[in-house]
């Protein structure tokens, strides 16, 4: 019995914590995640500064016509078209947000709250398509309505999503006759 209390008496103590170098590693990484989102920052504004060339947005006209179809959803961003992962920041057009369309046959008009919002003239758009992916966000197969449309001579892909996923093939045939009846009257 004495052995088993000269044993607990032979043991240390806990080490006691070196409370300077944790703090030393908790700031270290907390500067290091700060100087990553500073980076990834800057690397969006850079994008923007690069897509300067595509002119402002254009906006609703006063009075766009009766609405042929309305959606709520979310946007999931705009692409150079054909180009699902090459995003388009400039003019608010990356930020993810939740939007109400309405197709009138003036055109397509994007509002979205806390973004900004845009309008898409019917002589603009170019397709519309059900795809998988845009902008980094992939969702299942034809879970995504794709407009395609003309801003600044260049082409670009908007991906929205519908509260009810039902509607988008309703969007895709209206989107779709539209543009074919304004290309065959030309």
């Amino acid at each position: 019995m004495t052995s088993v209390i000269l044993l607990a008496a032979e043991k240390e103590s806990a080490e006691v914590t070196d409370w300077a170098a944790r703090i030393g590693w908790v700031v270290g990484l907390a500067l290091f995640v700060a100087l990553v989102y500073w980076l990834m920052r800057e690397g969006w504004k850079w994008r923007g500064t690069l897509q300067s060339d595509l002119p402002e947005l254009p906006s609703a006209p006063d009075d766009p016509g009766e609405a042929r179809l309305t959606m709520e959803g979310r946007y999931h961003g705009s692409t150079t078209a054909g180009q699902w992962l090459d995003r388009i920041v400039a003019h608010g057009l990356g930020a993810r947000s939740r939007v109400e369309l309405t197709l009138t046959d003036a055109g397509l008009d994007v509002v979205r709250p806390g973004a900004a919002d845009f309008f898409v003239p019917a002589a603009a758009l170019r397709e519309a398509r059900l795809d998988k992916g845009i902008a980094g966000k992939v969702l299942t197969e034809g879970g995504l309505l794709v407009v395609t449309w003309e801003h600044g001579g260049k082409l670009l892909d908007s991906g929205f999503r519908s509260d009810r996923a039902a509607e988008h093939t309703e969007w895709v045939t209206t989107l779709n006759d539209m543009i074919n009846k304004r290309e065959g009257a030309r």
